[in-house]
């Protein structure tokens, strides 16, 4: 019997990451993702659902608040940008805390630490990617988040979004959030990187699709400001 997984979490790149990750391991099966607590539990009501991936910060209901309020709920892992819920989830008896980007390598030892806890086994079967070689050398940027600097590779930026006096990196895997303004930001990312919007910018080898007033990157819309217009129009041609 595979494990029937639930993934809960409101950014779609978050939602396609994991999926990915659940393909790669053969004992698990998804059954259904939502993007909010509300549809969750209404897929809990109607299917059976062993192990629940649960983002802590949703709208309307936490991740918190809503495994608080489950009478019986599955095991769970909770998974989310910020690492100042870890202590308050395993309060609450979940079976990890993977903190985003989450990387195969963490999914996988999580998924090892369920099986342990339900089966006693400690090996599950995995269909691995093919190998991908790492170019070391590739052009990257180092992003400070809490005093940690992150390396990443400009090609794993999928778009920036200004958070007022912070930027939301969001990458091929999960995301990350720096302080920093988005007009001196720009000047620091190569030439594929286009300001789109006062509050984006894109990173044109990941653009899927776009129209007179928004691009679309993978199942994202993101709005182009008239100030804009023009400029992206010309370079998108």
């Amino acid at each position: 019997m595979k494990t029937q997984c639930l993934i809960v979490d409101d950014e779609p790149l978050a939602i396609q990451l994991l999926k990915s990750h659940v393909e790669q391991v053969s004992l698990l099966e998804l059954s259904a993702t939502c993007d909010n607590a509300l549809d969750a539990f209404e897929v809990l009501k109607t299917k059976k659902i062993d192990l629940l991936f649960l983002d802590i910060q949703m709208p309307m209901l936490t991740g918190v608040e809503f495994l608080k309020s489950l009478p019986n709920p599955p095991k769970v892992i909770f998974t989310t940008a910020y690492r100042d819920y870890a202590m308050e989830g395993y309060e609450l008896n979940i079976v990890d805390y993977l903190l985003k980007p989450i990387t195969f390598e963490r999914f996988f030892k999580s998924i090892s630490k369920y099986m342990e806890l339900t089966t006693g086994s400690t090996s599950p079967q995995v269909q691995m990617p093919a190998p991908v070689v790492s170019n070391q050398d590739a052009p990257h940027i180092y992003i400070n988040v809490n005093k940690k600097h992150h390396k990443v590779l400009f090609g794993d930026i999928l778009y920036i979004e200004s958070l007022k006096d912070y930027l939301r990196l969001h990458l091929k895997e999960g995301s990350l959030v720096t302080k920093e303004k988005i007009g001196e930001f720009m000047e620091k990312l190569p030439d594929a990187f286009m300001r789109v919007h006062r509050s984006y910018i894109v990173n044109q080898q990941h653009i899927t699709a776009f129209t007179a007033t928004d691009i679309e990157i993978g199942p994202v819309e993101i709005p182009i400001g008239g100030n804009y217009k023009m400029e992206v129009t010309e370079r998108l041609k």
